[in-house]
């Protein structure tokens, strides 16, 4: 199931920062635990099934926007003993399980977790419709308080990593002053980041019916969200204009950008992508800096576009390292047919215009 999937990537992007330079010892003891869950991720990342990972597959899937080329493929020699660029899936498992720390044991129970939430859901399709009236009432807030639960840890592990990536951004700037586009891989803050438990203790929320402690800050994120409505709702016909054809020399002339993504879902996954295609939707929208964003299903072949307009290439750029950002690439990695083709163009800001 996706929730599960999106954790496990957040879990090993945590662990790999956390524990970059400190291999631990226990890794031995993961062949006494089924941890196939884990196993899965590097097949996941072995796109053309031949068992082995090139150094563009590796890049692909594990790419985290705090190293850049070099480094990723520095850490793909170092990983590849025998130098061969083609790498078997099994080497970089056990190599990434010397760092698993208490995250094996994490992986472990989403591993039974997921086997016992889809044994419960298929009991539930067996048993609902002949279920009475008060047990039919009783699975569904059941389902729905599992659902809270899981979002509520998704949430809590969205924050934690967010803050990893913000700090590693933050010591690379430090490390490279010279570099001037060196900030612009960090992770931004993202606009409702008040749902995150201010508390030292990042968890504290996770069990409390899956909303954050912080009654107040819950408030103003729904406030905000709902004065960024207003703004765009006031403005009822956003759209581009180009406008009288003229010569500048200025510098300081002002673009927006223009994303179009062709995303071909593979049939048995098209339920489970567009629930993630739903929930990136609604993120991008709420975004500051992003001016439009509109989908359109395909109709020659399963899939969708995705147009999204930037206030400017610093802007996409920075939205493409936010935590939903990432989380819907994983999704996509999984769930496409083939990979998806991002074409981008810049247009004159002042040819973004609305109409009252």
């Amino acid at each position: 199931m996706m929730s599960c999937t999106e954790l496990i990537t957040m879990c090993l992007l945590s662990a790999k920062h956390l524990n970059k330079d400190q291999p631990l010892t226990e890794a031995p003891e993961m062949v006494k635990q089924d941890l196939s869950i884990f196993r899965d991720i590097f097949r996941r990342a072995d796109k053309n099934d031949d068992g082995k990972l090139s150094f563009e597959e590796f890049q692909t899937y594990f790419s985290d926007g705090v190293l850049n080329q070099e480094e990723l493929r520095k850490m793909f020699i170092r990983i590849d003993s025998q130098q061969s660029n083609n790498m078997d899936t099994e080497r970089i498992c056990d190599y990434f399980s010397e760092y698993l720390g208490e995250y094996k044991n994490v992986l472990s129970a989403l591993q039974n977790l997921n086997g016992t939430i889809l044994t419960a859901m298929d009991k539930t399709k067996m048993n609902y419709e002949k279920a009475s009236q008060t047990e039919q009432f009783v699975i569904r807030f059941l389902l729905r308080e599992t659902m809270n639960q899981l979002h509520s840890l998704q949430t809590s592990m969205e924050c934690a990593l967010e803050a990893i990536e913000t700090q590693a951004g933050r010591e690379r700037q430090d490390v490279k002053q010279a570099e001037p586009k060196q900030a612009a891989r960090r992770c931004p803050r993202r606009s409702h980041k008040s749902l995150c438990p201010l508390s030292t203790d990042t968890y504290s929320g996770i069990f409390t019916k899956g909303l954050p402690v912080d009654g107040e800050a819950q408030w103003s994120v729904q406030i905000n969200r709902l004065e960024q409505l207003i703004d765009k709702l006031e403005c009822t016909s956003p759209r581009l204009q180009p406008g009288q054809a003229e010569v500048t020399s200025s510098t300081t002339q002002l673009y927006i950008l223009v994303a179009q993504r062709q995303l071909p879902v593979a049939e048995v996954h098209s339920d489970q992508f567009k629930a993630s295609l739903r929930s990136y939707k609604e993120f991008t929208t709420a975004q500051d800096q992003c001016l439009h964003v509109s989908v359109q299903k395909l109709q020659s072949h399963p899939g969708y576009m995705l147009y999204e307009i930037w206030e400017g290439e610093d802007a996409w750029k920075n939205h493409l390292q936010s935590v939903q950002s990432k989380t819907f690439q994983r999704a996509s990695i999984d769930c496409l047919e083939s990979p998806e083709e991002i074409k981008t163009m810049l247009f004159p800001a002042s040819w973004w215009v609305f109409e009252s």
